[in-house]
């Protein structure tokens, strides 16, 4: 199991315990901020500002708040030291360069797909996307996102890529890991983007990072076409650039979409995230439609599915 530490400021950790907010544990470490659990990793954050991600994914979840420093690897211990630094090697006034940006969202959902979109939005168009109030998805209700989302997709060309559940499942039993499905997702959004915007050429094309870019283009190999040219990453890039904060508007708007599709097919209204809400939705799924149905409808290998089943035999929900 690996270990991950950064140091963050208040005010970061804050918006990381806002963000982990369906998933915070009732039981706090001595010292520590809050901790929570995601299907792959826990995490605490402490008073000292020092965050401590443990588990199979935790170098991908420290990266969502800064880039690792592998050479800053602990010695003994297994421990990686992560940059405080969020941005990288971006190109000096990206903000109001024309850029592809690519965004996901539903990798932490226990129900739904995980949705990729990649968005080209031109710096004429950058004045426009702040009146319409385009911000990160995250923090906009699915009723504001909904209202942008119906505007900006006649504006911007962009690429929806959905990776339905029972598709997600077999990939992820032959053992593909998640972050390789959405490095393909986001590689095959931007080839697709980049096509239909030829023969404009992007000044920049920024990937939100979820895992380091070394990585990102080795999950990448043996495809028939890889978009490397002016390729960059950082974490929080919905801030750094509005194609990134439109694609994640477009990515939830589609997300959102679907969830209610599956609430249509299951007969009641399906929660989103993966705290104690959704197994008991899944308990209610599996009770009147039976198991077999669960592939289509969520990702199998989140503990959720067992906390399901758990409750299904205790009839307790």
């Amino acid at each position: 199991m690996g270990n991950v530490v950064i140091k963050l400021g208040i005010n970061e950790i804050t918006e990381m315990r806002k963000y982990y907010s369906k998933q915070l544990l009732e039981k706090n470490p001595p010292g520590s901020v809050f901790s929570a659990k995601t299907p792959g990793c826990v995490i605490t954050a402490y008073n000292s500002g020092k965050v401590l991600f443990q588990g199979n994914d935790s170098e991908k979840e420290a990266g969502k708040w800064g880039s690792v420093d592998l050479s800053a690897a602990g010695v003994g211990g297994g421990t990686k030291k992560v940059a405080t630094s969020a941005k990288g090697d971006l190109p000096p006034g990206i903000s109001q360069m024309s850029a592809i940006g690519s965004d996901e969202v539903g990798t932490g959902d226990f129900f739904g797909p995980i949705t990729v979109v990649a968005a080209y939005v031109k710096k004429e168009h950058i004045p426009l996307l702040k009146e319409l109030g385009v911000r990160d998805s995250k923090d906009l209700n699915d009723e504001k996102i909904i209202a942008i989302a119906k505007v900006i997709k006649d504006v911007v060309p962009f690429s929806l890529m959905t990776l339905k559940n029972d598709k997600y499942n077999k990939l992820q039993q032959s053992g593909m890991s998640q972050g390789k499905m959405k490095a393909i997702l986001h590689n095959q959004a931007i080839l697709n983007v980049l096509e239909k915007i030829a023969p404009d050429q992007p000044e920049a094309i920024l990937i939100d990072q979820f895992v380091q870019p070394s990585t990102y283009f080795q999950h990448l190999k043996g495809q028939k076409a890889i978009a490397k040219e002016n390729v960059c990453f950082s974490t929080k890039a919905e801030g750094i650039h509005l194609a990134v904060a439109a694609a994640s508007i477009l990515a939830r708007y589609a997300f959102v979409q679907y969830i209610d599709k599956l609430s249509d097919a299951a007969g009641f209204k399906i929660p989103k995230g993966a705290g104690a809400q959704v197994d008991v939705a899944a308990a209610k799924l599996i009770v009147s439609k039976g198991r077999d149905i669960l592939p289509s409808f969520v990702k199998l290998h989140f503990a959720n599915t067992d906390k399901a089943m758990a409750l299904v035999n205790k009839r307790k929900f």
